[in-house]
Parts: C-alpha cells; sequence; structure tokens
C-alpha cells in the first residue's frame, strides 16, 4: 500500500487562514495576525509562519507592508491554488454546493468506461458550486456503482436544491477501503451549451473552461470521475509545480 502523504504545519497554517480570509475575516483592511501571535496559537515556530505567508503571498491573497503588517489583498475571481489532493477536498472551506439533479442510478458508457468499469452502470450527481452566492462552475460527478451505493442515503447529494459546503470527493475518500492518493485531470476550453449557460447564467457559446478529472486511491481503484465547466469571469485557476527530487 502507498503512504498517505501528509500535510506539513505551515500548509495547515495556509489552509486555515486562506479560509478566514476567503470567509472575509480579514475584510476592510483588517490586519492579519503577527507571525508572533499566529506562532503562538497554533503552537509552531515562526519560520513556519512565514512560511505560510510566503504561500499566500505567491497566491496574491494578502500582501506584506514593512512596519504594518499583513493584510488580505481585495478580492477579484474566485481563486484557487492546487498542489495537492487535500486542496481539491478543501474547496468546502470557502463554497458551496447546490444540487441541480440528485444522485441517481443510470447508464453511462462513455462514464463507465473512463472509470474502467466492467458494466455500464454509474451513479451520477450534477451540482453547482458557488461562492458568495455567485455561480461559478457546474460539475457532473460520476462513481463506481459501489461507492454510488454508499453515498445513497445522504440528503446533502440526495435531494434536489440542497445546498451544502460538502464536496463529493472528500466523502467518496472516507467510504472506500483506500484513501485517495492522486488524481488525473485535462483542462480545455469549450463554448457553453444550453443547459450548462442556464445553470450558470449566462449566454449558450460563452467560453468557458471545462477539467475533467479523475481520482484513484492508493489501491490504483478509479472511485469518481469528475467534469467541472468554469466561468472564467468568476474563476481563476493556479497550480504549483514542484522540481522532483534528485
Amino acid at each position: 500500500m502507498m503512504p498517505v502523504r501528509t500535510e506539513a504545519a505551515y500548509q495547515r497554517l495556509a489552509r486555515t487562514l486562506r479560509g478566514e480570509i476567503r470567509r472575509g475575516r480579514y475584510a476592510g483592511g483588517v490586519r492579519l495576525p503577527t507571525e508572533a501571535e499566529l506562532a503562538r496559537e497554533f503552537s509552531v515556530s515562526r519560520q513556519t509562519v512565514r512560511r505560510a505567508f510566503h504561500d499566500l503571498v505567491a497566491e496574491g491573497l494578502v500582501r506584506r507592508t514593512a512596519g504594518r503588517g499583513t493584510f488580505a489583498t481585495p478580492q477579484g475571481p474566485y481563486l484557487r491554488q492546487f498542489g495537492s489532493i487535500e486542496d481539491l477536498m478543501g474547496l468546502s472551506l470557502d463554497t458551496e454546493l447546490e444540487i441541480v439533479e440528485p444522485l441517481r442510478r443510470q447508464v453511462d458508457i462513455e462514464a463507465a468506461s473512463r472509470l474502467r468499469l466492467d458494466g455500464d452502470l454509474v451513479h451520477s450527481v450534477l451540482f453547482r458550486r458557488r461562492h458568495n452566492g455567485t455561480p461559478f462552475c457546474v460539475t457532473a460527478v460520476h462513481l463506481p456503482p459501489e461507492i454510488g451505493t454508499r453515498l445513497a442515503e445522504l440528503p446533502e447529494l440526495t435531494t434536489t436544491g440542497a445546498v451544502s459546503d460538502v464536496t463529493v470527493i472528500a466523502m467518496v475518500d472516507t467510504r472506500t477501503g483506500h484513501p485517495i492518493a492522486e488524481a488525473e485531470q485535462s483542462i480545455t476550453a469549450v463554448a457553453a451549451g444550453r443547459e450548462i449557460g442556464e445553470r450558470l447564467r449566462c449566454a449558450p457559446g460563452t467560453p468557458l473552461l471545462r477539467v475533467d478529472r479523475t481520482y484513484l486511491t492508493t489501491a490504483g481503484q478509479l472511485v469518481e470521475l469528475a467534469i467541472s465547466y468554469f466561468l472564467p469571469e468568476h474563476y481563476s485557476y493556479r497550480v504549483k509545480l514542484r522540481r522532483s527530487p534528485g
């Protein structure tokens, strides 16, 4: 079994601060706590705090002014930086999910093929994700039958119009025999069709960002296919790339 990667202390702190910034805790020029204050509050070193701040500055979420402190930058489009599976699960920190078509069992040959299933049946759910009340993404999630059955009793996924702060992949992660280990994705530009346009409140033909993502467990099992359509004016995507050791 592959080892599950754990977050470093600076990553956990950066995630906490990122969520607070997104929720508006430091809006209107409110200063973030100092390095010393955060080090005491979270029982970490000042070097850990400094590394967390470095990441937030690189993401454009905060600015540091000598002699004054650290401040949140004005919010523009919804911005997410992804460097780990945990970052993908962390969408629930600052967005909400609204069910458009509840989880259901259906025949979908293409989705079943991409999940490498023996049959043609999958469990699918369609939802819209919002930030500060503004829809920026519509996602269709397809699951293998054994995974979908385990989620079939959850009202967050089975009730049309239900609103929650969950992520499907986080639910899947806790209901499989092996944790999620990796994701594979492709990104393309597409034009909005009528149905997607209605759900994103944009005109047909509007340019969208399509992100196809599959998730695999530590055992190499494909457990989710997610196909998302993003509005570029309400969403910015940033990914961190690291050089391999050695």
